[in-house]
């Protein structure tokens, strides 16, 4: 399986991007799949998640600010992040929440500025 995320940049506070995770193979239809990010200095954190229901999951932190969601007929999965903070400085990625998890892409990088 392979992992793919893309969409970073650098943005102003309070400014939006939306990131896409594309990936090989039907991985979306079998997993619980979801967001990661690791800012500098600190450990990959799980920022929101996605059932094959569609149900989903975020962190206190992004709550209300970032969506995710899945079109699993495109193998693509979104990230909308919305209202920008520079805290939110980081690589994300994509990942399965299994453990293990799949083999980890390269992420993208997402630099917010004040």
């Amino acid at each position: 399986v392979q992992l793919q995320a893309s969409g970073g940049g650098l943005v102003q506070a309070r400014g939006s991007l939306r990131l896409s995770c594309a990936a090989s193979g039907s991985i979306f239809r079998r997993n619980v799949m979801g967001w990661y990010r690791q800012a500098p200095g600190k450990q990959r954190e799980l920022v929101a998640s996605i059932t094959l229901g569609g149900s989903t999951n975020y962190a206190d932190s992004v709550k209300g600010r970032f969506t995710i969601s899945t079109d699993n007929a495109k193998n693509t999965m979104y990230l909308q992040m919305n209202s920008l903070k520079p805290e939110d400085t980081a690589v994300y990625y994509c990942n399965t929440l299994t453990r293990p998890p799949a083999a980890w892409g390269q992420g993208t990088q997402v630099t917010v500025s004040s």
